[in-house]
């Protein structure tokens, strides 16, 4: 079955069809990606609507429903009335009240549902199709970093930094980078999610957060390297997340929850005297969204399972004086858990 005929399985009892104008959804459904799409899918059938600018595309594209850049509002009147559709779903966490309103009165007589976990459920777990192309994103964020670390001078600044990598990528053949790059130094590494600055990276760490697109899949890596020398105190910071992150990758395995992978990196991180100084969750899902609410943190209630994609990314941070992260992407696979993260852990030093 295609993604859209598992949705019509799905559906809520007394729910008769699902609408969607969101761009991560309708990808997800139809495998078709634009800036501009309604899909409407009915027990009985789908049917995405776009614009002129896309219709060519969807036409070859788009699976598992018709298309039109007809009329929206004829042909889905039309379906309504012919299909007796008296109840439609909708993703309460994405639909903004103003469009709902608007919805609500182009389908005068219908009522509006939560879809509730019906697709994000579905998204959760991921096809050996998806897995792949996340594998390939991982792949081209590891050959981006080996192209930009011999690259690296302590004469770069921030923001050099984060163009150079976001322009390896590209040239490795991402469409996007996943997020926002950080590329952060010194005193502005102590901030988990720091902008780059136009400013030369001081002495100290250099963290790099960054990931890339493909095929719509997302990556996600952080290392952290040294501009300068590493005092006595640098390394044990260092060494200290590193074994953490080693030892949450060691301990994952089918059926043990985000919670308790938190757990042993965080009572990792603590009992070497930085409690406190690990302040976000140790991972997350990733997949069309950078941030897939799969939570590898003291939330993560859920066992993992094969399908699931997530991050290990414990990290130390030092108010006013520098931080350090490690982050690699673990996928669960019918055989155990698989690293496909493969760029180097050990202290590098920039000189």
């Amino acid at each position: 079955m295609n993604k859209i005929e598992i949705l019509q399985t799905r559906l809520p009892e007394g729910v008769d069809a699902f609408l969607t104008t969101d761009g991560v959804t309708r990808f997800y459904l139809t495998g078709f990606k634009s800036s501009n799409g309604f899909l409407f899918v009915t027990k009985k059938g789908a049917h995405f609507f776009t614009d002129f600018r896309y219709i060519e595309a969807a036409e070859k594209e788009c699976v598992g429903c018709t298309v039109s850049a007809g009329s929206r509002k004829e042909a889905l009147a039309k379906i309504v009335a012919e299909e007796n559709i008296k109840t439609i779903a909708f993703e309460d966490d994405i639909v903004t009240v103003a469009a709902l309103e608007g919805l609500k009165k182009e389908f005068a007589d219908c009522a509006f549902v939560s879809i509730g976990d019906a697709v994000k459920g579905m998204m959760e777990f991921k096809t050996p199709e998806e897995m792949a192309k996340v594998r390939k994103a991982q792949e081209i964020t590891d050959k981006a970093f080996a192209a930009v670390l011999p690259l690296l001078r302590p004469d770069m600044t921030e923001t050099d930094v984060a163009a150079e990598l976001e322009y390896q990528i590209k040239k490795f053949g991402a469409s996007d980078k996943s997020f926002d790059t950080i590329a952060v130094s010194g005193t502005n590494s102590a901030r988990p999610h720091g902008v780059p600055r136009p400013v030369q990276l001081e002495k100290g760490f250099l963290t790099m957060d960054f990931g890339c697109i493909y095929g719509g899949y997302c990556s996600d890596m952080t290392r952290t390297v040294v501009i300068g020398k590493a005092d006595a105190d640098m390394k044990k910071v260092y060494n200290t997340v590193l074994d953490a992150q080693l030892a949450a990758i060691a301990a994952v395995k089918e059926g043990i929850t985000g919670a308790e992978l938190d757990k042993i990196a965080r009572d990792l991180i603590y009992g070497a005297g930085y409690e406190g100084c690990f302040g976000h969750g140790l991972g997350h899902g990733v997949g069309l969204l950078i941030h897939e609410p799969l939570f590898i943190s003291a939330r993560g209630d859920k066992p993992l399972t094969k399908g699931h994609i997530f991050t290990i990314e414990p990290g130390i941070y030092l108010k006013g004086k520098y931080g350090v992260r490690i982050e690699d992407m673990i996928q669960m696979t019918e055989n155990g858990p698989l690293d496909i993260t493969h760029s180097p852990k050990e202290l590098i030093e920039i000189i």
